[in-house]
């Protein structure tokens, strides 16, 4: 038969009966008014009722669609304009049975005779419930993977996966996290025991209905014995369960059952979040009312959920142990109260980042009455910033003890700093940033009433004068720690008077206080107590993210009193040295200083003397500074270092600085334009140490 030759009668016949009694594609012919002539019996979403009750009907009499107004304008369009629709995708089921919803693909054309009369319209019918629910999930896995784990947080990370989960793969999903976890420690190995506390970290409700929770978010306790929860955390395997009024475990959970009752829920899928056998928490996740009952293929979903979101709570777990952990070091490594000087009033102020553990301040005494006074932080995050924090820290303090001037400490701790990104070059890939890192590095000199400051890559103080003037010094910035390349670091010396404030900071602080100027305003009030301003500055903070530790050290000079120290010039003579010892002597009777630490000053005096004279230059002073140690010090213009050294037995001298490493607590030499001070210090008794300033 040639292709375009006319079939007869029989055979269309025999083509329709094959259509409607043998194809799997369903197809309904309906009249002009939409109701119904015939229908496939061969597709099930199609069989409601025998075909004698459903003739005759319309077709939104026999079946509940999702849109059923929407189909009804299609296939009236399709009367009118002839055009063919296809593919309109809809949900049906049969009219108020209770049977599942069917997703299907709806395609028409319209029917004529021979002479064109309008008959009624076909409609194909395609089940293509399978497809979408295949396509449902994969938009459900999707949508956990791109919105579970956007926070490093586990209580906010199970809220995501509540989120995600809910309408489209459960009704009501509840997570449940092992406790331990929540705290960032270990989570424990599978089996869980019975007796394993889980805490409630998140739950969900579609339909914005009252959500009816059997236990509230929050709630810490273990899972009762016998139920399909606590099995699914001894086995590790998901399980799939119809509810009902007669379930058996029910009763062994009288709360959850009350409120699953309540609910409607109908079918559960149970998935414990596990990850390299450690038990992470549980996943359950309820239908409810005409929700379809869950299948395997639900099931199989519900795994590949929970495999990711396991694996976004033990990321966000192992963050919270090391947040824990670098904020530990940073706070063991931060003064828990900055030491108080005699000249130098502090108080500090740290308001840790997300990330945390990167940022630290330090105040420790110098000779001479001096104070140090350091603010810096290193680039990264979490344990590796605190260490290197630390290292850095205590390279300070040593290179401090050795007198060195601030621009020269930084000169020697940026050298420091590039051996230690050195050093972390050869170790495995832990933190990816460099190591970087900004310092400001001051001096306090209470004798001379002024601040010797050096930068490394960080803002310049704020100074505060006691007339209510501020200013922030215009000062040569060196380049950050960690820098091979840039200009020299310089060090600036500025005069402070009595009262005057001087505020250190971290330069997330002016991104958080908007501006220099508001520090200013605030620090204008310097007769008010440091711990109010240092306040009412954490008060003008704002809240938005800050991208690393805000640290403020504020510190309030004082002058030195003046009766606590005394100066002598002395000639460049031997007989300089009973000179020193006689003023040595009257000074510390005055100063009401034991005979026994009076008479080792005197020692330590007539060695240091005895060495200016002898390989010094004149002019030669000697200085003695009662604070909370007692400070002998000697100048004089040779800029030579003098040595210890260890003479022979047969040695006239060469003993000088050895007696003197003796008998002092600790010694020094500290060198200045003008040549060099040789100095040593002494622990005095707690009745002659002055007091420190009252705090106002």
């Amino acid at each position: 038969m040639a292709r375009n030759e006319a079939i007869s009668p029989v055979e269309g016949a025999a083509v329709l009966e094959a259509l409607f009694h043998q194809s799997p594609t369903g197809l309904m012919v309906l009249d002009t008014e939409l109701r119904i002539l015939r229908i496939s019996v061969m597709t099930p979403v199609l069989r409601t009722a025998p075909f004698e009750q459903i003739r005759g009907r319309h077709f939104t009499d026999v079946y509940d669609l999702s849109a059923p107004g929407e189909v009804e304008a299609m296939l009236r369009g399709v009367l009118e304009s002839g055009a063919p629709a296809r593919g309109r995708p809809v949900g049906v089921r049969p009219k108020g049975g209770p049977g599942p919803e069917y997703q299907v693909s709806v395609s028409a054309c319209r029917l004529e005779d021979t002479k064109g009369r309008i008959l009624g319209v076909l409609t194909e019918i395609l089940d293509v419930t399978e497809r979408e629910k295949v396509r449902a999930r994969l938009r459900v896995l999707g949508s956990v993977r791109e919105r579970v784990g956007q926070t490093l947080d586990v209580v906010a990370t199970c809220e995501e996966l509540v989120q995600a989960v809910v309408p489209d793969l459960a009704d009501i999903a509840v997570v449940e996290v092992v406790e331990a976890a929540v705290r960032g420690e270990e989570p424990p190995p599978s089996p869980l025991g019975r007796e394993m506390p889980l805490r409630r970290a998140a739950f969900g409700r579609s339909g914005g209905e009252e959500q009816v929770q059997a236990h509230p978010v929050g709630d810490v306790r273990a899972l009762p014995f016998p139920t399909p929860y606590a099995q699914t955390l001894t086995d590790l395997k998901p399980r799939l369960v119809a509810l009902g009024p007669e379930t058996p475990w029910l009763a062994a959970v009288p709360q959850r059952a009350e409120a699953i009752l309540a609910s409607g829920a109908h079918s559960l899928i149970i998935t414990p979040l596990t990850l390299r056998g450690t038990v992470l928490g549980l996943m359950s996740l309820y239908r409810t009312g005409q929700g379809d009952v869950y299948d395997q293929g639900d099931v199989t979903l519900a795994v590949a959920v929970a495999a990711h979101a396991a694996l976004c709570i033990d990321n966000a777990r192992r963050y919270t142990r090391e947040h824990t952990i670098a904020l530990t070091i940073q706070r063991h490594l931060l003064l828990p109260e900055p030491a108080t000087q005699t000249t130098v009033e502090t108080v500090h102020m740290l308001v840790p980042s997300e990330t945390g553990g990167g940022s630290g301040f330090d105040t420790f005494a110098l000779s001479g009455a001096r104070t140090a006074l350091v603010v810096g932080e290193v680039a990264g995050q979490g344990i590796h910033a605190a260490t290197t924090l630390g290292q850095i820290g205590t390279a300070t303090r040593s290179l401090a003890a050795l007198d060195l001037e601030p621009d020269e400490l930084l000169a020697r701790l940026n050298d420091t700093t590039i051996s230690l990104a050195q050093e972390r070059t050869a170790l495995p890939p832990g933190d990816p940033m460099p190591l970087t890192g900004s310092c400001v590095y001051a001096v306090y000199d209470p004798l001379a009433q002024t601040c010797t400051i050096a930068l490394a890559g960080h803002p310049p103080p704020v100074i505060a004068h006691p007339d209510g003037s501020t200013e922030i010094p215009q000062l040569p910035s060196g380049p950050p720690l960690g820098s091979t390349e840039g200009p020299p670091f310089a060090a600036t010396t500025v005069s402070v008077t009595d009262g005057s404030v001087l505020a250190f900071y971290t330069p997330s602080l002016l991104t958080t206080s908007r501006s220099p100027e508001t520090l200013q305003r605030v620090l204008a009030h310097t007769d008010r107590p440091l711990q109010d301003l240092c306040d009412d500055v954490l008060y003008r903070l704002r809240s938005d993210t800050r991208h690393g530790d805000v640290i403020l050290l504020l510190a309030r000079t004082h002058t030195f009193p003046a009766g606590e120290v005394a100066a002598w010039h002395l000639d460049h003579h031997p007989k300089a040295v009973a000179v020193a010892r006689d003023h040595t002597q009257l000074q510390l009777s005055h100063w009401g200083v034991d005979e026994e630490t009076a008479y080792t000053a005197e020692m330590i005096v007539s060695e240091l003397v005895t060495n200016a004279i002898r390989y010094g230059a004149p002019p030669v002073r000697l200085r003695l500074i009662k604070d909370r140690t007692l400070s002998c010090e000697v100048h004089d213009s040779n800029a030579l270092a003098p040595r210890l050294r260890h003479a022979k037995t047969v040695d006239e001298g060469g003993r000088g600085l050895f007696i003197i490493a003796q008998l002092a607590r600790t010694w020094g030499v500290r060198y200045s334009l003008d040549g060099k001070t040789v100095w040593a210090e002494q622990t005095l008794p707690p009745a002659t140490s002055p007091r420190p300033p009252q705090r106002s």
